[in-house]
């Protein structure tokens, strides 16, 4: 979940504002992301859909690579993303947390969708805007 506040995102947070931000690894790999709004939203859609039962993919319907992810940094913060850090760095920094950073899910809300919900950021620039304070 985007979030300035906390997890990994209020880390990637001060980094970018900083100018310090950029893609991780090949910057290949997917990040699932969903904003704080459509995360609570979603939560309620599943309490209220006595239908929609098992697991539920929480995430964005438009996936988005690193790389994308870094680029929609640098555009909402409006700073630059010319850094790289490469996965061996990370590997020996995060030791195993890095499989965080590194994997790759390409998850799809597809029973979330089919319910009926809709997201009110479903692209990565808007859920970044609206973790703003």
């Amino acid at each position: 979940m985007i979030s300035s506040e906390g997890g990994a995102w209020g880390r990637l947070f001060p980094l970018f504002k900083l100018g310090l931000g950029g893609r991780m690894g090949s910057g290949r790999q997917y990040w699932s992301f969903i904003s704080l709004r459509d995360h609570v939203a979603a939560l309620r859609h599943i309490l209220d859909t006595p239908e929609l039962t098992g697991p539920v993919n929480l995430t964005a319907p438009a996936p988005v690579t690193n790389r994308e992810i870094t680029a929609a940094m640098g555009r909402v913060l409006r700073r630059p993303t010319l850094f790289t850090v490469p996965a061996p760095a990370l590997r020996i920094a995060l030791g195993e947390m890095s499989g965080e950073v590194l994997g790759s899910v390409r998850a799809i809300p597809r029973r979330l969708l089919d319910s009926g919900f809709t997201f009110t950021h479903p692209h990565v620039d808007e859920a970044i805007k609206a973790a703003l304070p």
